[in-house]
């Protein structure tokens, strides 16, 4: 956000983003959207208004201004719910779909998988686990961990 002070982001009454350009024209109901949000979440930002336009491209978001970066950073906290799976305690079967028993950095959880094409790889190491609601889990670098956890993965891989 090169010449922040040409731009102002402000959250209105209603708790939405509102986003004011150098002209002065307000955009309410700004949605940050990451670029790569697993891989690299601070890099390239965009804020999208109510249509579906890019707004405002953000290179990284350490450079923003700190009231403008904890603006973003709550509302992509409030949007964005992916737990990461810190450890596999349980797989009920090695035939899908099973139930998966999981310790996350939320907490433990316990989530139905309906078939092996549900876990997607993101890079060599990191992996995307979608449960039967849509909620997706996230492997960061399975080979970090524990032994159990990666035996029970590799059944699946």
């Amino acid at each position: 956000m090169n010449g922040a002070d040409k731009y102002q982001l402000n959250r209105n009454s209603y708790g939405r983003l509102v986003f004011t350009d150098r002209i002065g024209l307000m955009q309410e109901g700004v949605v940050p959207v990451r670029s790569f949000p697993i891989t690299d979440p601070d890099q390239g930002i965009a804020l999208i208004d109510s249509h579906g336009h890019e707004l405002l491209w953000i290179e990284r978001l350490a450079d923003l201004p700190e009231d403008y970066r904890v603006l973003i950073e709550s509302e992509l906290a409030s949007r964005e719910f992916v737990p990461e799976i810190k450890r596999v305690l349980k797989v009920s079967s090695f035939i899908t779909p099973n139930t998966w028993e999981v310790e996350t950095d939320r907490g433990e959880s316990t989530f139905l998988l309906k078939g092996e094409e549900d876990i997607r790889r993101l890079t060599a190491s990191s992996l995307m686990i979608t449960d039967s609601f849509g909620i997706h889990f996230l492997i960061r670098d399975r080979l970090t961990l524990d032994r159990h956890s990666r035996k029970l993965l590799d059944h699946f891989l």
